[in-house]
């Protein structure tokens, strides 16, 4: 099988599904709720996401580059 056609595209915005425990869910929204305005649990997870990326240079790096080589 070519490489190519294993690799999937992501496209700007995309979906996913994440399979969670409940308690983590609960730990989320409560997480929402305190902080000031409203933060929908979407918005937490992808700032989490974002932060868990900036403190790992080498989960970065390769994320630019590949967007580099696949922009």
């Amino acid at each position: 099988m070519d490489s190519d056609s294993t690799i999937a595209t992501v496209r700007s915005l995309d979906r996913i599904n994440l399979r969670l425990a409940a308690e983590t869910f609960a730990d989320i929204d409560a997480a929402c709720a305190a902080r000031p305005g409203n933060v929908s649990r979407n918005t937490w997870i992808a700032e989490a996401v974002q932060e868990k990326l900036a403190r790992e240079p080498m989960a970065a790096a390769s994320q630019t580059s590949e967007r580099r080589a696949h922009g």
